[in-house]
């Protein structure tokens, strides 16, 4: 069965001009009739306890579950850089361990000048490693996000090599719809696949590894997801027997205000996940 959810930055825009907070978020998605959310690191106002306890006594009251948190890290800083790194990834998976939140996002790396992908690989398999550790005693997975843009993770393949290579219980992975090279919403591409590059096939190569799928959405105008094929999408993670998140992720503020594109975007999962045999 496939959960639907949805993640802070659907609402980036209004996070940034101060017309909706956490709290408002947890509310949309109570409207919506979502089952849970997905908190960026940004969305939070705080770390103290008595905001934390807020916010998940919110969420409970909305019966929304809170499915993980997301940090934007790069474990390809240079070493002295590094150590920083995985210290606020350890910090956000004990946020997450006091709020009850199963799962943390981290990204791998990105390569910087001067520097070929091995150097960068050989520190950052390390701190993957380092940061799941910590997860295992706080009892948080730590979920490897696939995303493009110059970081390690553009293919499947590379996936399924740092998940290996890491090979800890406690690091797993979380698919991202719109963030494997040749996709319409990666590398600026802005609505134009590359043939040469299947990013569907990265998609079924890492399905069956999958814990959670951000479901990237970048033109819903119409009611329909014009430049992801969902259909097709569904049709991987059942041929997987996919049982999990799939949470919205908007980035077509571009086209259209997020306050009218996220719920046409639950509307449309939500029936799609139902029409191919997936839903509750």
């Amino acid at each position: 069965m496939i959960k639907l959810g949805c993640m802070s930055l659907s609402y980036k825009d209004e996070f940034a001009a101060g017309t909706i907070d956490l709290e408002g978020f947890i509310e949309r998605a109570y409207q919506m009739r979502l089952d849970g959310i997905d908190i960026h690191t940004r969305a939070l106002a705080s770390t103290e306890p008595e905001y934390l306890r807020k916010i998940r006594g919110l969420a409970l009251r909305r019966g929304l579950a809170l499915s993980y948190i997301g940090v934007s890290n790069d474990f390809g800083k240079p070493p002295e850089a590094l150590e920083a790194e995985v210290a606020m990834a350890k910090r956000w998976i004990d946020v997450a361990a006091y709020m009850g939140i199963p799962l943390v996002r981290v990204f791998a790396a990105w390569i910087h000048d001067g520097e070929d992908q091995e150097q960068v690989w050989a520190r950052m398999i390390p701190a993957l490693r380092e940061v799941a550790e910590h997860g295992e005693q706080q009892g948080v997975w730590v979920g490897l996000h696939n995303h493009n843009h110059g970081c390690v993770t553009a293919t499947g393949k590379d996936v399924r090599r740092i998940l290996s290579e890491v090979d800890h219980p406690y690091f797993t992975h979380i698919l991202d719809t719109g963030q494997y090279v040749g996709s319409p919403g990666a590398s600026g591409s802005r609505g134009v696949a590359d043939p040469a590059l299947d990013c569907y096939g990265s998609m079924a190569e890492t399905a069956p590894l999958a814990v959670h799928v951000r479901a990237k959405v970048y033109r819903i105008q119409t009611g329909e997801e014009a430049w992801l094929d969902y259909p097709r999408i569904l049709e991987i993670l059942k041929g997987v027997n996919y049982n999990g998140w799939m949470s919205i992720v908007y980035e077509g503020q571009d086209a259209e205000a997020e306050a009218t594109a996220v719920p046409k975007a639950v509307k449309y999962l939500r029936r799609l996940i139902q029409e191919s045999g997936l839903g509750a």
